[in-house]
């Protein structure tokens, strides 16, 4: 590609990202227009593959959604760009527009070929910077009783108050060793802990107690982790919806919520939020794996499965449920799978 001239400076945009009012510069490399409305086209699996952007003198420019094209910058105080003087009629529509240019534009002297001889100026994008970390606030944390004493004698509470449950045992021993947030097997612990004690047990004070240990850590941009912190939370908003703590809930449910915002990018945030919809109308509820297991009249693999569902259940749930399974019928899901595992 030409780049243009000096006197003008250009900056690299995502097609997708592209915005009305934008000025593009077009495929002849020489003249920019005026951005009407943009549209985009998505393929058949969903993903937005082509951009349409309508031009404010007619036409449009079709521009694959990754492709990478060019916008002038605004220009700076009492400087002037090279289609201040443009008129509508001398912006190019479409991509073969620049073969109707009049002859007398086309053939326009030196002063252009002078421009075109410069050295080209091209403002590079910005360098991408790593995901910012999303913590609660000292508002929501005020919301969230702060654990006495250490995490390691939360847990050891809560193995106190049920000494013959081989799986609270097994959890607590593991943990009083000490409790290390930055492990993800250690997080993942303390998540399998916080369930066992609600989920089979029905002990709601110390699940929460345990879960409260991963809802105040904010997300760090690591999806293992995450995945320990983000079952409590969605554990900890059931329990305190079914005790009627509804602003301590919203407050597990906000965080639960976090690392969907954090994409700074419009576009590659539409197409996250089309991605994490779609998981949330089809979600994995393990149905497969359970009639089989029945089918096998195998009860423990099937108790495990349902747990997994569970789990699955909790997490929508806490997420506001989604455009195929409304919050009622969650409700009644979640009552049947605690049923089952608590039998």
């Amino acid at each position: 590609m030409t780049h243009p001239t000096a006197s003008v400076n250009y900056g690299e945009r995502q097609a997708g990202s592209l915005r009305p009012g934008d000025l593009l510069l077009l495929p002849d490399a020489t003249r920019t227009a005026e951005i009407a409305s943009v549209a985009v086209d998505n393929d058949d699996f969903g993903t937005p593959a082509l951009v349409r952007a309508t031009l404010t003198g007619g036409g449009v420019l079709s521009i694959a959604a990754g492709s990478t094209v060019l916008i002038q910058e605004p220009e700076s105080s009492g400087g002037s760009t090279a289609s201040a003087g443009d008129s509508p009629a001398d912006i190019p529509s479409a991509p073969g527009a620049a073969e109707s240019v009049s002859a007398a534009d086309a053939g326009a002297p030196a002063q252009a070929d002078a421009d075109a001889s410069l050295p080209a100026v091209v403002v590079p994008p910005p360098p991408a910077s790593p995901p910012a970390v999303v913590g609660p606030s000292e508002a929501d944390l005020a919301l969230i009783p702060t654990a006495e004493g250490t995490p390691e004698s939360v847990v050891e509470a809560a193995a106190a108050a049920h000494p013959k449950d081989a799986g609270v045992l097994l959890l607590s021993d593991r943990l009083a060793k000490g409790i290390n947030t930055k492990s993800g097997s250690c997080l993942k612990d303390l998540s399998d802990l916080a369930h066992e004690l609600f989920v089979v047990l029905g002990d709601a004070e110390h699940a929460l107690a345990v879960a409260d240990l991963l809802t105040v850590l904010p997300f760090d941009g690591n999806p293992g982790r995450w995945a320990s912190v983000e079952a409590a939370l969605a554990l900890a908003s059931y329990i305190c919806r079914q005790r009627g703590d509804d602003e301590r809930a919203a407050v597990y449910e906000k965080f639960l919520r976090a690392p969907d915002a954090m994409e700074t990018d419009p576009f590659k945030a539409r197409i996250n939020a089309k991605v994490r919809q779609r998981s949330l109308n089809e979600p994995n509820l393990y149905d497969k794996e359970i009639f089989r297991a029945i089918d096998n009249s195998n009860r423990d693999a099937e108790r495990e499965w349902r747990l997994l569902r569970l789990e699955a259940l909790l997490f929508l749930r806490a997420h506001g449920g989604s455009q195929t399974i409304g919050g009622a019928e969650l409700e009644r899901r979640i009552t049947n799978e605690l049923d089952f595992v608590r039998g």
